[in-house]
């Protein structure tokens, strides 16, 4: 058994899949009696963490998206206090069995993290809930098309593509953060073992320099949010569950149902939740609920929307929702799409085409018999996608100790 869990991560309350795995990672070790410690760049604000017992180091400062542009851009290319701060406790805490885990370093903590992670690098655990150890937009998509990105990482041309959401001098910006990220901690020579999401992300990993050796692929852990079937051909809403965020696509997703004649629910909340309502009154925004409150929401849900625009390493949401027998149109780019088309629970799709997109939901709605068996196959044949939450800790806990043992990467 491992001495010590050290989590890092940007915040300490799950708005996203990244945090929320952090935090079940922290349950499942602490229900088996390991201490755990969580450095949070947020102030730390997290009364279940301190319930669990965690030991919880807080650098209490706001996201970059919260702050100045100019204390944003200077403290997202090397914050110096997560420095001060991470590299304080190792010189006084480290020892041998310590593992040290990175989920979310980019809207606070910065590259100047992995800086203070470099002595302890033989202990360290990196999981790949996107691409940005190795991506500067962390996505490997031109998000003014929305069309996937073949470019190597730090290339000539990946610097000069116009790949940003905001400009390209926001890309500039990434780069810059990118570059000072590889020259505090150069994964080509000293690798952390990485964990990826699904074994599609590996191609994209490695384009990016991380040896073959350092990736294991471990899926996320998925519970269903009903326990029975949801009847889904009896019914004829759609639903939306994720962050109101440009790169999840809820506005393509509201578009779309408006022009399939469907309801859309929203589950979620985000940036872009003011627009969205101004922009479609039709729709139903439940906001940000909690897993308890989900199921029964989807008591009148016919199938599931996931609009990323960039290409989804494995949507957790579509996952808890085939788990459910909720069929999911999904965006072809997914990672995850070859399989639920494969299974014959749910439909695929260039969202970019909106009319196609808007077809396909037509065609759900439209189709009980059809929509019947993806719902079936949804409940039944899909228990391979994901993990349960046993056989995830399972797996982090054997990586855990293969590390402890200095095994992972020989």
């Amino acid at each position: 058994m491992i001495d010590r869990l050290v989590v890092l991560n940007d915040v300490s309350i799950a708005r996203g899949g990244a945090t929320g795995l952090a935090i079940e990672s922290i349950r499942g070790l602490r229900a088996e009696g390991v201490p755990v410690t969580m450095i949070v760049g947020d102030g730390g604000d997290n009364p279940e963490l301190r319930d669990l017992g965690v030991e919880i180091i807080p650098l209490g400062q706001a996201l970059l998206l919260d702050a100045g542009m100019r204390q944003a851009f200077l403290r997202g290319l090397y914050n110096r206090r997560t420095l001060e701060v991470v590299a304080g406790w190792i010189r006084r805490h480290d020892t041998p069995g310590t593992i040290y885990h990175v989920h979310t370093w980019t809207k606070i903590l910065s590259p100047s993290l992995f800086h203070a992670l470099r002595p302890v690098a033989h202990r360290l655990v990196v999981s790949a809930h996107d691409f940005f150890l190795v991506c500067p937009n962390g996505g490997y998509v031109f998000f003014n098309n929305n069309r996937p990105c073949t470019l190597r990482p730090m290339s000539a041309a990946c610097v000069m593509a116009g790949c940003d959401r905001r400009s390209h001098a926001q890309k500039l910006w990434r780069v810059a953060r990118q570059a000072v990220r590889e020259a505090v901690f150069n994964l080509r020579r000293t690798p952390p073992l990485v964990l990826a999401l699904h074994e599609g992300m590996r191609p994209g990993l490695e384009r990016g320099g991380i040896p073959p050796a350092a990736i294991r692929i471990l899926r996320n852990p998925v519970q269903p949010f009903t326990p029975e079937r949801i009847p889904a051909e009896r019914n004829r809403e759609c639903v939306f569950i994720g962050r109101l965020h440009p790169e999840k696509g809820p506005d393509i997703a509201a578009r779309a149902a408006r022009a399939a004649g469907a309801t859309l629910r929203v589950i979620g909340d985000g940036p872009m939740r003011q627009t969205l309502q101004q922009n479609h009154p039709e729709v139903i925004f439940e906001g940000q609920r909690s897993r308890a409150e989900i199921g029964p929401l989807l008591a009148e849900a016919r199938l599931l929307l996931m609009t990323s625009r960039y290409p989804e390493p494995f949507g957790l949401a579509a996952c808890e929702a085939l788990w459910s027998g909720l069929p999911v149109i999904l965006n072809e780019t997914a990672l995850l799409a070859p399989e639920i088309t494969a299974r014959g629970a749910g439909l695929a799709c260039d969202i970019n085409d909106e009319p196609a997109l808007s077809a396909a939901i037509r065609q759900a709605l439209n189709d009980d018999n059809a929509t019947h068996r993806m719902s079936s196959n949804a409940h039944n044949a899909t228990q391979d996608l994901a993990t349960t939450p046993a056989t995830w800790l399972a797996g982090l806990s054997a990586s855990y100790a293969d590390l402890c043992e200095g095994g992972v990467l020989k």
